[in-house]
């Protein structure tokens, strides 16, 4: 594998066997010359949008502040230590997008969104920690940050952000404009403002297992079928009618335990809940839609690419996209591959689409979950 000026010059492999979940690793001018792709204004119009996730946090002599967006109004440029905080700007931002898909030598299953942090001088959200991978890619600037591998995780109380307690940063860095640092999980940092700075987070899906088995289990509901109903035809009589009889219980448990989840059942699940679209998602189809013919010709001549919000995967013959699945045939298996991998394809790949994958392509055309190239 060929190594990627993203990270320093090392391959991803490097990476992965490395630093992945491991250590931190600083990469001076991972994109040499950058510049921010959105202006403050641009990203502060973003925050004050319904649909979008924002932040705004502010300290002031020692007093924590937060608020969730929509942000009509932000403090003035000239007033310290306060920072604009916008998530998924991934999903409203060609350009941003194509920065976060410059990190797809990581699995799409694991890739979360870009988020943008614009902060005054003196500006951060506190010494913390995330549950995920991160990179922070320095877009304008400075800010200097300091990181350690405490095993102390404990906050302090009755704060509106899950600050430290007990932070011990034994490494310090300023990092400027191209600039990016690489942390695993639970790694202690706080990354304070040298002046007014822009910087662009890069962050993973760390799903907890029990957010996993509760979805599965709601997931499952509709496919546990146990037919039948409790009887006790022996039945016998009893002077502790409170009591749950143990032929009860054993019964119900025999039947209970008749319930298996199989491979297959878990790559479903899988696939529908990591392409499930975020809850403050929404689609919206061309305002006027080609009819199926028309489609079908711009597609062949220009091409289809994925829309910037849609998620897609795949696993052996089922491929998922938005939260649904289908599966596929052999005859499909390629072409829908390609999309997902490629997040395009081109005239010469749907020449030899079929029908069925065809027909899907336009109904999710009408949908806005793909678009002519």
């Amino acid at each position: 594998m060929k190594k990627l000026p993203l990270l320093g010059d090392i391959t991803p492999a490097q990476f992965l066997r490395d630093y992945w979940h491991k250590k931190p690793l600083l990469i001076r001018q991972a994109i040499p010359n950058f510049k921010p792709l959105l202006s403050v204004d641009a990203l502060a119009a973003l925050a004050a949008q319904d649909h979008v996730e924002a932040r705004l946090v502010s300290a002031s002599g020692g007093q924590w502040a937060m608020q969730h967006g929509p942000l009509t109004a932000l403090p003035p440029r000239t007033q310290k230590e306060w920072s604009l905080l916008v998530q998924g700007v991934n999903l409203h931002d060609a350009r941003a997008d194509a920065l976060l898909r410059q990190f797809r030598f990581l699995p799409d299953a694991r890739l979360d969104d870009l988020m943008v942090s614009f902060a005054t001088d003196g500006g951060g959200v506190g010494p913390h920690f995330d549950s995920y991978d991160v990179f922070l890619l320095q877009a304008h600037g400075q800010r200097r940050w300091r990181i350690g591998p405490q095993k102390d995780l404990s906050v302090i109380d009755g704060l509106p952000l899950k600050i430290l307690a007990n932070f011990k940063p034994n490494e310090e860095f300023i990092l400027e404009p191209g600039d990016m640092l690489y942390l695993p999980p639970h790694y202690a940092h706080d990354g304070v403002a040298i002046g007014d700075c822009q910087t662009y987070s890069i962050g993973f899906r760390s799903p907890s297992f029990q957010e996993l088995g509760e979805a599965f289990l709601q997931f499952m509901a509709d496919s546990i079928d146990l037919p039948g109903r409790y009887a006790d035809p022996e039945l016998e009589a009893s002077n502790k009618p409170a009591e749950i009889p143990r032929h009860m219980l054993s019964t119900v448990a025999d039947e209970l335990n008749k319930v298996r989840f199989t491979e297959d059942d878990v790559t479903i699940f899988l696939g529908e809940h990591l392409s499930e679209p975020k809850h403050n998602v929404f689609f919206k189809g061309p305002a006027r839609p080609l009819n199926v013919g028309k489609f079908a010709e711009a597609a062949a001549k220009r091409g289809l690419a994925l829309s910037r919000k849609t998620l897609m995967l795949y696993r052996g013959k089922h491929v998922f996209i938005n939260g649904e699945s289908f599966a596929i045939g052999r005859a499909d298996k390629a072409t829908l591959e390609a999309l997902a991998n490629a997040r395009a394809l081109d005239g010469a790949a749907l020449a030899k689409a079929s029908q069925d994958v065809m027909d899907a392509l336009y109904t999710w055309y009408q949908d806005g979950w793909i678009e002519l190239a």
